[in-house]
């Protein structure tokens, strides 16, 4: 598979981690990374909270160099604020590779906003939002969409159009409407047809839980590049695994319980040291959760994690676990 080129930036592999909110922070985009993703993304970032400076929107901003290259998305529906954050934010930060825009969250808080999704619906401002966008950025520009709002109106390949018009260097496809949200299935066929439709690269996205899962997407879609979602809740060895199979290796890595018990305890010892104790024990409530799904006589254990608020007694209930499963 030829290697995925935005704008100017080449990457390594055509394997992307997605951005996620809640969980694609500094620390998790670290973890991936080592799993060999070849672009990650930040959780997404208002770009009003940008422009009036608010601190914790400017806290998700923070990029560890060895992630690189990263992509920061953005959500926004004012293209003149937008085009502002990007010249004054993220234009001077030499550690953002690419900006990506939100254009196909479904959450009710954000498109009761027109953010997100809501901008399906209103193709003529996503165009002028990629536009006023393109004029101001020193690095390239790629969006992330859906099918369409409702069933009722698929229009990813007119909407891919006029954003690729507007100058954007990348869309990504989800094929989900936003009246799905995550449920169904994604349908790779509309995929496909923003593939044949635009000269831009084109991101598959949706519905990837295992090695095999992205092949299906490149071979139905002859998509770009492959992006990597629910898919890696609990396990990113998906993204070590998927770069694999791109490269004809079927060797995966499956990690043993006590391996998914080790990856806790280091992603809480690194969050702890990122966010302070408290608010990374409660963080790892739910990754904890994702990471033990499916191991034997877990439920237990993850009714406990959800009580503490303390490493030491997080590493305790691991330990009492590892032991009395036999996994040492």
């Amino acid at each position: 598979m030829k290697k995925l080129k935005i704008g100017k930036i080449e990457l390594k592999n055509n394997v992307i981690l997605a951005p996620m909110a809640g969980v694609t922070d500094i620390t998790y985009r670290t973890i991936c990374k080592e799993m060999g993703a070849g672009l990650v993304h930040t959780e997404m970032i208002s770009a009003k909270g940008l422009y009036y400076q608010d601190k914790k929107t400017e806290d998700l901003m923070k990029i560890n160099e060895s992630n690189r290259p990263v992509s920061v998305q953005i959500f926004g529906s004012d293209p003149d604020i937008m085009a502002y954050v990007v010249e004054k934010y993220i234009n001077t930060r030499s550690d953002i590779d690419i900006i990506d825009i939100n254009m196909g969250c479904p959450a009710p808080k954000i498109v009761k906003n027109k953010d997100g999704c809501y901008l399906m619906k209103e193709p003529d401002l996503a165009g002028r939002i990629i536009n006023k966008i393109k004029k101001v950025s020193n690095k390239p520009v790629t969006a992330k969409i859906r099918a369409g709002w409702s069933s009722d109106s698929i229009n990813a390949v007119e909407f891919a159009k006029i954003l690729e018009y507007n100058g954007l260097d990348m869309v990504t496809v989800h094929g989900r409407t936003r009246d799905q949200f995550y449920s169904g299935k994604a349908d790779y066929k509309i995929i496909g047809q923003v593939k044949k439709s635009v000269t831009i690269p084109v991101t598959g996205n949706g519905d990837i839980y295992r090695p095999e899962d992205a092949v299906q997407m490149i071979e139905e879609t002859n998509c770009d590049a492959v992006m990597l979602a629910r898919g890696i809740l609990g396990n990113p060895w998906l993204i070590m695994n998927t770069v694999k199979i791109l490269n004809k290796d079927t060797d995966f890595f499956i990690p043993s319980p006590l391996e998914r018990i080790n990856m806790i305890k280091r992603h809480a010892t690194m969050l702890i040291k990122e966010s302070g104790e408290r608010k990374a024990i409660l963080e790892m409530r739910k990754f904890a959760a994702w990471y033990m799904k499916g191991m034997n006589n877990s439920s237990e254990v993850r009714k406990s994690i959800n009580e503490i608020t303390r490493g030491e007694e997080l590493f305790k209930i691991l330990d009492d676990y590892v032991e009395s499963n036999g996994l040492s």
